[in-house]
């Protein structure tokens, strides 16, 4: 072999290796924006979910101020319900009432002249 060919393969091989090394260093900038750009995503994903737990820790909070539970509805109901049936027995209760007052009226006497 002689010096020119010997320059030749070295030269090859270097255009070769350099080829590699820049094809290497493309593939890592990519890798590279693309962990970046998935730990911005990441990052915001997870100030999301904060948010998300925040709001959701003030719903549950606000619903057990505001509204109602079954067993304070039930409660409540069979109350109303022990009112509405009280008054349906004085009702029942007037009507006796009124009966025995016009029963128990003293007739008036008829004056012969």
């Amino acid at each position: 072999m002689t010096g020119a060919e010997i320059m030749a393969v070295a030269g090859f091989f270097v255009m070769l290796f350099g080829f590699f090394f820049g094809l290497w260093k493309y593939v890592d900038a990519k890798i590279g924006a693309a962990k970046t750009e998935a730990s911005a995503a990441t990052s915001a994903a997870s100030a999301m979910a904060s948010l998300a737990r925040e709001e959701l820790a003030q719903h549950k909070t606000h619903v057990a101020e505001t509204y109602a539970t079954k067993a304070g509805m039930h409660e409540q109901t069979t109350q109303l319900l022990r009112a509405i049936e009280g008054v349906g027995n004085r009702i029942e209760s007037i009507n006796e009432r009124l009966d025995r007052a016009f029963e128990n009226q003293p007739r008036p006497r008829s004056r012969a002249s």
